[in-house]
């Protein structure tokens, strides 16, 4: 996990190396996809055996953004922001006498709210106990967490109240599983606190916002999204569901890429096969296996001619979208990261996303996102705010 800048620079060149003229998704596939615009992106790291995409996609997302400003390459620390975040949502499910979610999971939102009250170092500096063979597996780690924050909970009925100790012992649990809280480090041949690097970054963490497309919010408004790893309450803007596609693709055209959060459990999406669509007829791709609970791996096998040959696929209407959001079969499960976009033999549109699975599928770690995919199963997109145009920034009151 520690990349020498030179392997750094190789590897940036082959994540960006899927910007062909002309490719496809899987060995034997029908599809053809034709580059319309890809951007650098920093090189495809496992998230291994943890619920953690929320802080791999939006740093990757921020990594791309420091290239986008003409900054060197940087691997930021995944596992930094995930330890300062459960500091955070700890605190609050106590206060918040555990109503609610204290899990592995976050929102793009965390990672500012991380960033602007803790800071952020390099990956080099703060690892998170990563380990060379295994890779990350915070399962048995999570279990001690959720353990002791319940024993935690129980005692608020004591007289006493609760001994506020207990933070002291909870950072104590989070040094012994990934690594010793950072105060100061060198890098670079200078001296830095993780507030102090952050701010050499020179990235401002208020330009950076949530955009969705619920019906059950008023429009052109903030709204909170009801969706349990939204611990920190962090706010949206709403959109329509043209908006939330163009605001995307209009993103790409300018020169941003776009983290994106979305349900990754629908029988259309296949990481190992690199696509994700909505087929008219989803009934004949057949399903083997289960996902993983946590969806941090490539889930079950999905085998279906729909994913080596173009077809219809359902269009989607704010109604389709509004159901599967209502009745609970679209989920919030995995944090994203688009860096390109495509279209096909047919002219359907694609969105070329870098994910945290592993590069154990043909584009190396990326897949093709169509369009319907993408109105129908996206939870929110996380973007600059420069990014959107000066229409829909009147709309939302943008500055």
């Amino acid at each position: 996990m520690n990349f020498n800048h030179k392997t750094f620079l190789f590897l940036i060149s082959f994540s960006a190396g899927i910007s062909v003229a002309q490719t496809t998704n899987i060995e034997g596939s029908k599809y053809q996809f034709t580059r319309i615009y890809n951007y650098d992106a920093s090189p495809v790291i496992s998230q291994g055996r943890t619920s953690t995409c929320w802080s791999f996609s939006c740093l990757s997302f921020l990594e791309s953004e420091l290239m986008r400003m003409g900054k060197p390459p940087i691997n930021l620390s995944e596992m930094y922001i995930v330890r300062k975040a459960y500091e955070l949502k700890a605190e609050k499910y106590i206060r918040m006498d555990g109503k609610i979610g204290f899990a592995q999971g976050g929102a793009f939102h965390d990672i500012p709210l991380v960033i602007k009250k803790f800071g952020i170092v390099p990956n080099e500096i703060y690892t998170g106990n990563y380990n060379s063979e295994k890779g990350y597996n915070h399962d048995a780690m999570f279990t001690e967490y959720e353990t002791f924050m319940n024993g935690i909970l129980a005692k608020i009925t004591n007289p006493n109240g609760v001994d506020l100790n207990w933070k002291n012992d909870f950072n104590g649990l989070l040094d012994k599983n990934l690594g010793k809280d950072v105060q100061e480090f060198q890098w670079e041949g200078k001296k830095y606190t993780p507030s102090s690097y952050a701010t050499s970054l020179g990235l401002n963490m208020d330009n950076y916002i949530s955009i969705t497309s619920f019906t059950n919010h008023p429009i052109y408004q903030k709204c909170q999204l009801e969706i349990p790893d939204n611990w920190a309450w962090g706010e949206s803007y709403n959109v329509s569901l043209e908006d939330l596609f163009s605001v995307t693709e209009e993103a790409l055209k300018n020169g941003y890429t776009v983290a994106w959060g979305a349900d990754v459990s629908e029988k259309g999406f296949s990481f190992k096969s690199g696509i994700a669509i909505v087929p008219e007829n989803s009934g004949q791709i057949e399903v083997k296996g289960k996902d993983n609970k946590g969806f941090n791996d490539a889930g079950a096998d999905r085998y279906g001619n729909q994913f080596t040959m173009p077809g219809k696929e359902l269009m989607i209407t704010p109604e389709i979208r509004q159901l599967g959001y209502d009745n609970k079969t679209t989920t919030d499960d995995h944090g994203m990261h688009i860096v390109g976009l495509f279209k096909d033999q047919n002219g359907t549109k694609y969105f070329l996303v870098k994910n945290s699975w592993g590069t154990n599928n043909y584009p190396k770690g990326f897949l093709y996102v169509s369009e319907h995919y993408f109105r129908y199963k996206t939870i929110n997109v996380f973007l600059h705010k420069d990014a959107i145009n000066n229409e829909l920034k009147s709309k939302l009151n943008i500055n």
